[in-house]
């Protein structure tokens, strides 16, 4: 039986407190590869977030007829299914940015974000209540990803959204662009602050230390 939940709490706790990136993360992979520019960013969050809404509808839907022993294999074709229509529709009308994502849109399909909500969350609750969990689950992965790739873009190019933010030496400017932001080791790190500077500010998302050293004695004298 599914339990009574709160939708407004359902939809607004994973975008800070329940980040499933910088609590739980999952769906990195994303967060490094596509996030250079603003643009691949605001897409594949897109994506991610219309994939991640519409599988867990169509998984909470059929919850009820769905065998244990080949659930996975069911939420692994619902999602396979809607990352193909949202691929073909990048394709079709957003070809550019479609080249630039490559191969990760298809990675949709393997996202532990994706599967983790639909296995833990959309088949023991009702399809609006499901639909809500992932959306916002949805939200706070793109809030994690627009901001990485807001950072890259900036500090990376001088640029958002492909137009000029900060005059470019090259174009009698001042400012030399970072050509590290738009590696792929610029956005682990960014993360990392990320993650500390939540952490920081919400200690109760910190885990508990695994080891606690021994107390300190004092020599007898």
């Amino acid at each position: 039986m599914a339990r009574t939940t709160d939708p407004w709490r359902t939809l607004t706790d994973p975008l800070i407190r329940q980040n499933p990136v910088t609590l739980q993360i999952l769906g990195i992979c994303s967060a490094l590869a596509v996030t250079t520019t603003l643009a691949t960013a605001v897409t594949m969050s897109v994506a991610l977030t219309v994939v991640l809404t519409l599988a867990a509808g169509l998984v909470s839907a059929i919850r009820r007829h769905i065998p244990d022993t080949i659930r996975l294999i069911v939420q692994i074709v619902i999602v396979a299914s809607l990352v193909i229509v949202i691929d073909q529709v990048l394709q079709a009308y957003f070809a550019e940015i479609s080249r630039a994502l490559s191969v990760y849109v298809g990675l949709i399909t393997t996202n532990c974000l994706v599967l983790g909500r639909t296995e833990a969350y959309a088949r023991h609750h009702a399809p609006l209540p499901a639909m809500i969990d992932a959306f916002g689950n949805g939200l706070g992965y793109s809030l994690v990803l627009v901001f990485v790739g807001a950072v890259r873009e900036f500090f990376g190019k001088g640029e958002l959204f492909g137009a000029t933010v900060l005059p470019l030496v090259d174009e009698g400017g001042w400012f030399t662009p970072l050509s590290l932001m738009l590696l792929a080791p610029s956005a682990f790190f960014l993360l990392g602050l990320l993650v500390w500077a939540l952490r920081s500010v919400l200690p109760e998302q910190s885990e508990a230390p695994e080891h606690t050293p021994p107390l300190r004695t004092e020599p007898a004298e």
